[in-house]
């Protein structure tokens, strides 16, 4: 796409624009952690790629309805603590600078994975299970600006928006394009319970639900997506990558989020694959649950 932008535009033309307006497409996301990742070469092709599908949407006259953007790990920090220090890693400064400014100049939100399930499982010693599942904790305070903190989620976020901020931006959104935690791993992968997983998904929602910012946001909701809607069994790695969704592959719940029917059971044919409308309804839902939380 970032050398054929015919290519871009015949690609939006068969997969987006004939499920318009039927289905509410927002944002198109180009690559996925590529910034940071092992394949070095691709991160000078990111920007290109990003621009390309935009000049397709304007050019289609969708651009005002879709945006394009790209996911990001928190690897790409080259520091997080205290939030109001976060600053990008020195050696992808060239690439996110850039990035930065086709984000403010096209309007779109700058997206991150964030895991909290991550720094407990690295360090669970010193990090407080309570404070990354959303729990009643001591929490910590920022010793730059005073804000206080009583989740890791939280912190993470702020330290993006100050990273994005150092760089001379304040008028990017962050969304977090994936979170969740896992119903189960390996021996050594602290913290992977169905328990710790359902409290944590289960507060996310109420999190969502409470229209709230984070400290230094308070007036700006988080938009979140939560990973994932099934367990991937044939997902190599540590046995948590295989267990991150809200369902078995038969549809039944892997666990309980909460008292307030988050979410639905899905209902199976006679040989056990899955309805097709009962997984529309429920997408559908977590939509239209999405966007009256946070908008």
């Amino acid at each position: 796409m970032s050398t054929d932008p015919l290519k871009a535009q015949s690609w939006i033309q068969q997969h987006v624009q004939p499920h318009l307006p039927q289905t509410k497409i927002t944002c198109i996301n180009v690559g996925n952690e590529v910034l940071g990742g092992t394949n070095t070469q691709l991160w000078s092709y990111l920007l290109p790629a990003m621009q390309s599908v935009y000049r397709a949407l304007v050019n289609l006259g969708l651009s005002k309805q879709v945006a394009v953007t790209t996911a990001h790990s928190l690897t790409i920090l080259g520091n997080s603590y205290p939030p109001s220090s976060g600053s990008f890693r020195q050696d992808l400064a060239q690439y996110i600078q850039p990035i930065l400014s086709f984000h403010s100049q096209v309007n779109s939100p700058f997206l991150i994975n964030a895991y909290p399930y991550f720094a407990y499982k690295d360090n669970p010693g010193e990090v407080s299970i309570e404070y990354v599942l959303f729990q009643p904790n001591s929490g910590m305070v920022d010793s730059v600006t005073n804000l206080h903190y009583d989740n890791m989620l939280d912190a993470q976020i702020d330290a993006v928006y100050s990273a994005i901020k150092a760089m001379g931006h304040s008028d990017i959104e962050v969304r977090i394009s994936e979170t969740g935690w896992p119903s189960k791993g390996d021996a050594n992968e602290a913290g992977a319970t169905p328990e710790n997983a359902g409290i944590y998904n289960g507060n996310l929602m109420r999190k969502i639900e409470e229209k709230k910012g984070t400290p230094a946001k308070p007036q700006v909701p988080i938009d979140i997506y939560v990973f994932a809607l099934f367990n991937e069994d044939l997902k190599p790695g540590p046995a948590s990558e295989r267990n991150y969704g809200l369902y078995y592959p038969n549809g039944t719940q892997v666990y309980d989020i909460g008292s307030q029917g988050y979410l639905p059971q899905l209902t199976f044919s006679a040989d056990s694959n899955i309805n097709v409308i009962s997984i529309f309804n429920f997408l559908s839902l977590l939509i239209v649950y999405i966007l009256l939380c946070v908008y």
